[in-house]
C-alpha cells in the first residue's frame, strides 16, 4: 500500500518522466541521418562533405547540414595543412576557398543564428572525429595537421561562446536572425 507521500513522489516522477519523453532533442543532437551521412562520406575527398552539407541544407535538414559541413571544414582543413607542399594553389585550396564562400555562407549565417546549438555541434564534430578517424588524410600519418586543426576547431568553440553576446548584437545590426 502507498502512502499519500509515496504516491505524490511516484506521480512526480511519472509526470517528470512524461515531460522528458515529449521533450524535443536539442537541436545539436545529431540525428541518425546526419551520422549516416558522415559514415557515408568515410575515406571520400573532403569537398564531399560541402556537396552533402548543401544538399541537406537545401531540404531542409539545417542542423544535419550544419554538422556535415563543419566535419568537412575540419577534414579539409586537415588536408590542406597535410598536403601543402603538394597542392597546386589553383587546385584544392582554391576549391575549398570557393565552397566555403558558396557553401559555407549561408550554413553559417543560420548555424551562427544559434551560438549554444553551434558550440554543441562544434563539440559533436570534434567527437565525431575522434571516434571515426579520418581516412582520406589520415590522423596515424598526419598527426600534427590532425592535432592543429582539431585545437582550432576547439579554440573557435570556446572564442564563440566567449563572443555570444557580441554576435548576437552584430547580426540584429545585420538583420540576421538570432534563434536564441
Amino acid at each position: 500500500m502507498f502512502t499519500p507521500t509515496k504516491r505524490a513522489f511516484l506521480a512526480a516522477l511519472a509526470l517528470m518522466g512524461a515531460s522528458l519523453a515529449l521533450a524535443p532533442l536539442p537541436a545539436a543532437a545529431q540525428s541518425p541521418g546526419a551520422l549516416s551521412a558522415a559514415s557515408a562520406l568515410a575515406g571520400e575527398h573532403p569537398a564531399g562533405y560541402y556537396k552533402k552539407a548543401g544538399e541537406l541544407f537545401g531540404a531542409g535538414r539545417k542542423d544535419d547540414a550544419v554538422f556535415i559541413f563543419y566535419l568537412g571544414q575540419l577534414r579539409y582543413r586537415v588536408h590542406l595543412q597535410a598536403r601543402n607542399a603538394e597542392l597546386k594553389p589553383d587546385g584544392d585550396p582554391a576549391l575549398f576557398a570557393s565552397l566555403s564562400e558558396v557553401v559555407g555562407r549561408p550554413l553559417n549565417e543560420y548555424a551562427f543564428g544559434d551560438i549554444p546549438v553551434l558550440a554543441k555541434t562544434l563539440d559533436a564534430v570534434l567527437a565525431y572525429d575522434q571516434k571515426n578517424p579520418d581516412t582520406f588524410t589520415p590522423p596515424a600519418r598526419f598527426a600534427a595537421a590532425h592535432e592543429r586543426t582539431r585545437a582550432g576547431l576547439a579554440a573557435m568553440r570556446t572564442q564563440l561562446l566567449q563572443q555570444a553576446d557580441s554576435i548576437r548584437t552584430q547580426r540584429k545590426k545585420n538583420g540576421l536572425e538570432n534563434r536564441s
